[in-house]
């Protein structure tokens, strides 16, 4: 039996290693996404970053390889948290319109969240470019828009060759709604004042 390489590490130092990687990133994540909320993409430099995250440049660029590579981290991360919630919103309606309703006015309803604010509603389009935001693939809330337009079609409410064209206005008009509100002096106020729009939209839309 050949004896192992003095140049391999063990498993469980490997294994330490990867765990030391993953708490680093997701730090450099958390503290950037409260900067970037925070003082907006522009205000933020990556060395606020590191001065609030306590690590190394070498530490950060092993991770991202810059500021708008850890701005998508940040985007991506809280888009999970968007997606999450979201998922969790109108399991108890009784049909598929009364549940595409519920997302749509939680969402109206987070676009006064400071992080959301900031990073998916005001910076996340100019940083990352227009090309990207709106790419279908890359939006996993069109993907989830077809699957509430699904459902209303399965009920008879909607022809299917309507669903994907209907995911992008409803997609559009609700983002956009969501921008007033982020935008808004008060955006609790502007949300209260959304809610009936959108909700009488998507009745009026869906009729069936």
């Amino acid at each position: 039996m050949s004896e192992p390489s003095p140049e391999a590490a063990p498993p469980e130092t490997m294994s330490k290693r990867a765990a030391r990687g993953r708490a680093t990133r997701e730090q450099l994540i958390e503290v950037a996404t409260r900067l970037f909320a925070a003082r907006g993409y522009d205000d933020t430099s990556i060395e606020d970053v590191l001065a609030a995250a306590g690590v190394s440049r070498g530490a950060l660029y092993h991770h991202f390889a810059g500021k708008d590579a850890l701005f998508e981290a940040v985007v991506e991360s809280v888009e999970n948290g968007v997606m999450t919630t979201l998922a969790a919103v109108g399991g108890d309606e009784p049909d598929a319109v009364a549940r595409l309703k519920a997302v749509a006015l939680a969402w109206i309803g987070m676009a006064g969240d400071p992080v959301i604010q900031r990073v998916i509603l005001l910076d996340g389009p100019s940083v990352l470019g227009l090309e990207r935001w709106y790419d279908p693939e890359q939006q996993r809330a069109f993907g989830a828009m077809c699957v509430l337009l699904r459902g209303i079609s399965d009920e008879g409410r909607l022809a299917p060759e309507l669903v994907t064209p209907f995911a992008h206005m409803i997609l559009g008009a609700m983002d956009e709604m969501a921008i007033v509100v982020a935008r808004a002096p008060d955006p609790a106020v502007a949300a209260a004042d959304a809610r009936p729009a959108v909700e009488e939209l998507l009745t009026r839309l869906l009729a069936g």
